[in-house]
């Protein structure tokens, strides 16, 4: 597991391989996520928990490859990822971000989000557990109905949260698992968050129901395909 953020673009000391690969990928960020972003640096606590912006782009390209109109997002933090999807998203598209605390989306993400009501529009933002909301959605009929979901929250439920993607999700959907190569050391005890990102890993490995490649991008990206 990787031990540092060293392989995030946003930090300083990146190499310079990483300096060119993101400056390569990351061209279709727009002025609102490079704002969001700058304002996340500044203001948020723990800042290193946003999305690498490479990651986000990737997110990006993996809606546009399948048409989403329909994203989980599980992991609101500032809402930089919510903002990513929803500016890839057609008109009638729709996000819902999941987070048990909305400090930091209401201290530091709101006031930039709401300068674009457009896209605000297509965000529900949920405050309580993913687990409960994910459960919701299937209990309302909604299975099958997802193109699209990143989960980039609390390692211990990434398990949980990938069994109930799947389940979201319809055929050719993706799901894209953030920080699938990162020890957690930060926020996290070392040993149980490495622990429940190499179950979700191995899970998704050896799921049938899927097609699945893990990637070294940023902390690690597990990149999860339903299978038609």
């Amino acid at each position: 597991m990787d031990t540092s953020d060293d392989s995030k673009s946003y930090n300083p000391q990146i190499t310079p391989l990483i300096q060119y690969t993101t400056e390569l990928s990351t061209s279709s960020i727009t002025p609102l996520q490079k704002e969001l972003a700058e304002a996340t640096y500044a203001g948020a606590t723990m800042p290193e928990m946003i999305g690498a912006p490479e990651v986000l782009e990737m997110g990006k390209l993996m809606i546009a490859l399948n048409q989403s109109k329909k994203v989980l997002d599980i992991g609101t933090f500032t809402g930089a990822s919510a903002l990513a999807w929803t500016s890839a998203l057609p008109k009638d598209g729709e996000v819902i971000s999941m987070d048990i605390d909305h400090i930091q989306l209401e201290t530091v993400g709101l006031p930039v989000i709401n300068k674009a009501p457009e896209l605000k529009a297509k965000i529900d933002f949920r405050l309580g557990s993913a687990i409960d909301t994910l459960n919701s959605l299937i209990a309302n009929g909604e299975a099958g109905s997802f193109g699209f979901a990143f989960i980039d929250a609390d390692k211990a439920n990434y398990p949980n949260y990938y069994e109930l993607c799947v389940q979201l999700l319809c055929p050719g959907g993706i799901i894209m698992v953030d920080n699938a190569l990162w020890d957690g050391s930060v926020v996290e005890p070392v040993y149980d968050c490495s622990k429940a990102i190499d179950k979700l890993n191995r899970i998704a490995s050896a799921d049938d129901r899927v097609h699945n490649t893990l990637i070294n991008i940023g902390d690690g990206v597990h990149l999860i395909v339903k299978k038609h």
